[in-house]
């Protein structure tokens, strides 16, 4: 059993570094939890492997540090789209002199 552990934190450390993956994104590749990612990553893997934890430890700062950006811009985009929806409805009212 907890080889089979240790093989999932070695397997998802190297997806992590090889396609700079947020933890939510590898948790929906790999059908775990963001808490198990997260906890696999900083505390299975330094006892592990502590040099492919460095490599980790890199990506997850960077996301972290650019995670407010990624926020505002999908804030942007859905009330982009909100905007777009009302406009489209307000269209297809008038278009059919529905109030």
């Amino acid at each position: 059993m907890k080889g089979d552990i240790d093989e999932r934190v070695i397997e998802i450390a190297r997806y992590v570094i090889s396609s700079k993956a947020t933890v939510r994104k590898t948790a929906i590749v790999f059908g775990v939890s963001k808490s198990t990612v997260h906890k696999d990553m900083t505390e299975r893997l330094p006892k592990i492997n502590p040099e492919l934890y460095n490599g980790v430890k890199d990506v997850l700062e960077k996301n972290k540090a650019e995670r407010h950006i990624r926020g505002g811009k999908a804030t942007k985009l859905k009330y982009k789209n909100l905007k777009h929806l009302a406009t489209e409805q307000k269209d297809f009212s008038e278009l059919y002199r529905i109030k």
